[in-house]
């Protein structure tokens, strides 16, 4: 019989005893970026995001809107000329969690350590 080549992940370990667990909204690579990218750059338009992290447009935007729904970052919609623009921004809880999900990745870091 065929294995299924069902698209379901293998539920998450929980992290060893003494290591903290990872942030999974902060941990995936994009997100990572976008908030750090924000942290080192303050406010910031999509286009110069997207040049930045060197993504697309969708990919940015499905990012965003997982960051923006945890309250990491705040969205801004206007027009400048006519044009549509878009500024994201990380706010207080995004830039604390960001601290602490790098206050875990030293500990995760540290533990690995011989």
């Amino acid at each position: 019989m065929p294995r299924s080549t069902s698209s379901r992940k293998a539920p998450r370990a929980a992290a060893p005893p003494g290591v903290p667990d990872l942030d999974p909204v902060i941990h995936q690579r994009v997100r990572l970026g976008i908030v750090s990218a924000l942290a080192a750059g303050g406010a910031t338009g999509f286009t110069d995001l997207k040049a930045a992290l060197d993504l697309t447009d969708g990919n940015l935007s499905v990012h965003a809107r997982k960051l923006e729904d945890a309250g990491y970052i705040r969205v801004r919609k206007s027009f400048v000329d006519r044009t549509p623009h878009t500024e994201f921004e990380l706010t207080e809880s995004g830039r604390a969690a960001l601290a602490e999900y790098l206050d875990a990745m030293e500990a995760v870091i540290q533990a690995a350590r011989p």
